[in-house]
């Protein structure tokens, strides 16, 4: 049976980091639902390449509806993490022990949230001081996969080992 994975994302979200895992997920079988500050508007990558229609706003969902969190990379984690709602969203699925998937700038969402402290993770490598301030064991490796919860990379090479170890999670 499929899981039902939020991904928060607004513009300025690094193309590839979005569409790769998301069309992963969704070829095993996994709903992916786009989570904005308002749903039925359309967000653009950095790149240009991807422009995709976001499912729901903030309000309208709640964590408890979801079995996992994904966080794409590029500018898009930063200007979210400037919105307490996406905060709070993030920091009740680390909270709830469910599976989290970020990459990239991703954790900066976690960072703000308070929830690294402790954990093995890794992220681009601009915010891998800022990570390690948040306490994280920060690893310069492709993919790092926290207490069979926690999944981060560093870049959209990495994309292939992050969405094996995401998949690896959701069974």
């Amino acid at each position: 049976m499929g899981k039902k994975i939020a991904c928060v994302l607004t513009n300025q979200f690094e193309d590839s980091e979005y569409i790769e895992p998301a069309r992963a997920f969704m070829d095993a079988g996994h709903e992916v639902v786009t989570i904005e500050k308002e749903g039925g508007k359309e967000v653009t990558g950095k790149q240009g390449e991807v422009t995709t229609k976001i499912d729901k706003g903030i309000d309208e969902v709640n964590p408890a509806d979801f079995d996992a969190l994904f966080i794409p990379g590029g500018f898009s984690p930063d200007l979210l993490r400037a919105d307490e709602r996406f905060v709070n969203f993030a920091k009740s699925f680390m909270d709830e022990k469910k599976p989290v998937f970020a990459i990239c700038h991703g954790p900066q969402l976690l960072i703000t949230a308070k929830a690294l402290e402790g954990r093995d993770a890794t992220g681009y490598k601009s915010i891998a001081v800022d990570m390690e301030y948040a306490g994280a064991n920060y690893a310069d490796k492709e993919v790092v996969v926290c207490q069979k919860q926690l999944v981060t990379s560093r870049q959209p090479n990495d994309i292939p080992a992050f969405n094996r170890e995401a998949l690896n999670l959701l069974k």
